[in-house]
């Protein structure tokens, strides 16, 4: 079998006591690659390495633009072994094939190219002063980043932390989803050969509690931590980083509401629906799994969505023609399995889809109707392709319903209507609002929820702000 590695200070390293563990492909249901099981030893060394890169080498001393120089490089290398790093994501995860090299491949190489421009285009700030004063602001890199990175988009999401970062001057310890490493040590190394100094990215692979998780996020020597992943994990590393006041990024859970107003283009919502809940099988943390349709469409939309989601082809992540396939783990099977099955029990009705009788970790694309609003299918975080539907009548009624939730990460709305559009963005508790459109984003712009959906934003300037030290500087220019 395959060997995945760490990539501590430059090179590849297995950990020292040996120690591996399987790394699984979903759609075979059988292990393709044995990785390297990091613990506090390994955390120790990468820490050790990424503090002597940032305390002593280069990085943070190179010009702003010298350092995006390295990373367009780094992006132009993404490129050129686009296909290896899709296949990584693909057999780790088996997210269509289409996705990978048509969406996550490229958002990576976009991800490194607009912080790298970004780093180097940002502008301080002057602060004019009476009594012969003058105050502006530096934005300095913070230090050690740890960067923890979920497994359901994983290459991009790494890209998403470390490119600002490391834009930024920063060094940075990444430590995958166990259950996706292999893009992760790919893109450790093609850093390497794009010309990033030793210790400047370095990957630790292992578990959270008591594993390489765990150890990282309680590191004294780490400087900022970065986390995507579940509420109650975040919870745990928050407590870990509050012993040593490290500041804190988290993005996430979600149960996005979507609102299908009678006035909507029903082609483009029902598009839209389709992929706010199906795109990646359900596993996408901005998923629309709550949704609202006003009484004056709802049957001529359910009839279109329901035909939409049955249209879908599943099958072999690798076959290009594959919209569909099996969620990532076997674990994550079985929990989004026990709230399929148990629709029926608390009351309510699934129109399409169901978990498959083959004995693969398939759960088709499945839309309930009919459960009752504190049904654990409606309230918790399902992250899958299940999708629970309401009807309502007015737009006072669907926002009470949508914003009746302890998460705030995304929400849409559809409807032709442009004052309705405004008015209801607005009123809407969530940290995006797409309107007549889902996934689109600026990377300037900030993102991240409320409630159990985050703490801080990402993003453009927002990036800065947590990735640096924002220093101000006072001088006297008269002295008279």
């Amino acid at each position: 079998m395959e060997l995945i590695t760490h990539h501590i200070d430059g090179a590849d390293v297995e950990s020292e006591s040996g120690a591996r563990f399987d790394s699984v492909d979903p759609y075979t249901r059988s292990a393709y690659a044995e990785v390297a099981l990091g613990g506090r030893t390994e955390v120790d060394r990468a820490v050790a390495s990424a503090r002597r890169a940032f305390d002593e080498g280069p990085w943070p001393r190179m010009g702003y633009a010298e350092r995006g120089v390295l990373l367009h490089r780094l992006a132009d290398l993404v490129g050129e072994y686009s296909e290896e790093l899709a296949h990584a994501d693909v057999t780790d995860m088996g997210k269509p094939i289409s996705d990978a090299r048509t969406r996550d491949v490229p958002r990576t190489a976009q991800n490194l190219r607009f912080f790298a421009d970004h780093a180097r285009l940002a502008v301080g700030e002057t602060f004019p002063m009476d009594s012969g004063h003058h105050a502006y602001s530096l934005f300095q890199p913070a230090g050690v980043v740890a960067a923890i990175s979920p497994w359901n988009f994983p290459l991009m999401l790494e890209s998403w932390k470390i490119a600002p970062a490391l834009a930024w001057g920063n060094t940075v310890v990444l430590k995958p989803a166990e259950d996706t490493p292999k893009s992760a040590t790919l893109l450790a190394r093609l850093a390497t050969e794009a010309g990033l100094p030793p210790g400047v990215l370095n990957v630790v692979h292992g578990f959270g509690p008591d594993s390489a998780g765990s150890a990282l996020t309680q590191h004294r020597g780490v400087d900022r931590i970065t986390f995507t992943g579940e509420s109650a994990t975040a919870r745990v590393i928050g407590q870990a980083a509050a012993a040593h006041l490290t500041p804190v990024s988290f993005e996430l859970g979600g149960k996005g509401a979507n609102l299908v107003f009678d006035d909507a283009d029903l082609d483009n919502a029902v598009y839209w629906a389709v992929e706010a809940i199906f795109r990646n099988s359900g596993q996408i943390c901005l998923a629309g799994s709550r949704l609202f349709v006003q009484s004056g469409v709802y049957d001529e939309f359910m009839d279109r969505f329901k035909a939409a989601a049955e249209a879908l082809t599943i099958g072999d992540p690798f076959d290009p023609s594959t919209k569909f396939s099996a969620l990532a783990s076997r674990k994550h099977f079985e929990k989004v399995r026990g709230y399929v099955e148990s629709v029926e029990v608390q009351g309510g009705k699934i129109v399409t889809g169901g978990v498959a009788e083959d004995g693969s970790w398939l759960v088709r694309p499945t839309i309930i109707t009919g459960l009752p609003l504190t049904a654990p299918q409606y309230c918790e975080e399902i992250f899958g392709p299940v999708c629970v539907v309401n009807r309502f009548e007015t737009e006072d009624e669907v926002l009470a319903l949508a914003n009746d939730t302890r998460y705030g990460l995304n929400a849409m709305l559809f409807t032709e209507n442009l004052s309705r559009a405004h008015r209801v963005a607005s009123k809407l508790r969530a940290g995006t609002v797409w309107v007549n459109c889902f996934f689109i984003r600026d990377l300037r712009t900030p993102f991240g929820g409320v409630g159990d959906s985050g703490v801080g934003r990402e993003g453009g300037t927002f990036s800065r702000e947590f990735f640096t030290e924002p220093k101000a500087v006072v001088m006297q220019i008269d002295r008279g």
